[in-house]
C-alpha cells in the first residue's frame, strides 16, 4: 500500500476509519504542491481540490475498494457575493465584478449502498463517515474524471476558465490559509 503507510504517519494514526481519513485529508492545508500527484501532497502536506481527492482516491482505493471511489470535475461559476460569504473579502477581492468560472473537483464513494459526495478540500469539522457532504461549489456541469482525472481537469480549465482570472483566485485560496 504506496501511500497508506506514509499517510497514517504523517496523519497520527495507524488504523484510520473512512471518516477519520476523510477528516485528516481535509485538514491538509489547501495549496498547490510542486508535483501535482497524491505523492506530491504527501512530500508538501498541501494540497488542492484535484490533488487532495487524488490523494483520498488513492487511500480509499488501497483500503476500502468495494467503495468504488470516484473522481468528478464540476464545471462552475463563482460569484464575488459567493466567494465573500464562503471566504471572506481576501478571495472576494480575486474574484471580477461578473464572477469566474472554475473546475472544482470531488470524489464519490458507494457507502452503505448509496452514492456518496466527499469534498475534502477545505477542512471539515465532522462528518458522520456515511452521508453526503455539501460540494462547496454546489452547482454546475458535472463530468467524470475518467481514468486520468488530471488530463481530464486540464481539459476542461482550457476550455472554461480564463487563466488571467482564475490563478489570481487559486492565489487568494492559498493566501487565506485555509
Amino acid at each position: 500500500m504506496e501511500y497508506w503507510a506514509e499517510f497514517t504517519t504523517k496523519a497520527g494514526t495507524s488504523d484510520p476509519t473512512l471518516r477519520e481519513i476523510v477528516l485528516a485529508v481535509s485538514a491538509i492545508p489547501y495549496g498547490r504542491p510542486s508535483d501535482l500527484s497524491a505523492k506530491g501532497v504527501l512530500r508538501e502536506w498541501r494540497g488542492t481540490c484535484s490533488t487532495k481527492h487524488l490523494l483520498l482516491l488513492a487511500l480509499v482505493d488501497q483500503r476500502w475498494t468495494n467503495l468504488h471511489p470516484t473522481l468528478i470535475h464540476r464545471v462552475y461559476k463563482l460569484t464575488k457575493s459567493e466567494a465573500l460569504e464562503t471566504w471572506g473579502p481576501d478571495v472576494a477581492e480575486s474574484v471580477p465584478i461578473q464572477g469566474l468560472v472554475d473546475v472544482h473537483t470531488y470524489m464519490t464513494a458507494t457507502i452503505s449502498n448509496q452514492a456518496t459526495t466527499i469534498d475534502v478540500t477545505f477542512p471539515v469539522d465532522e462528518w458522520d463517515g456515511q452521508s453526503s457532504m455539501a460540494i462547496w461549489a454546489q452547482s454546475g456541469e458535472d463530468v467524470p474524471a475518467g481514468s486520468d482525472p488530471l488530463r481530464t481537469k486540464a481539459d476542461l480549465v482550457a476550455q472554461w476558465c480564463d487563466p488571467a482570472v482564475r490563478e489570481p483566485f487559486i492565489a487568494a485560496l492559498v493566501a487565506s490559509d485555509l
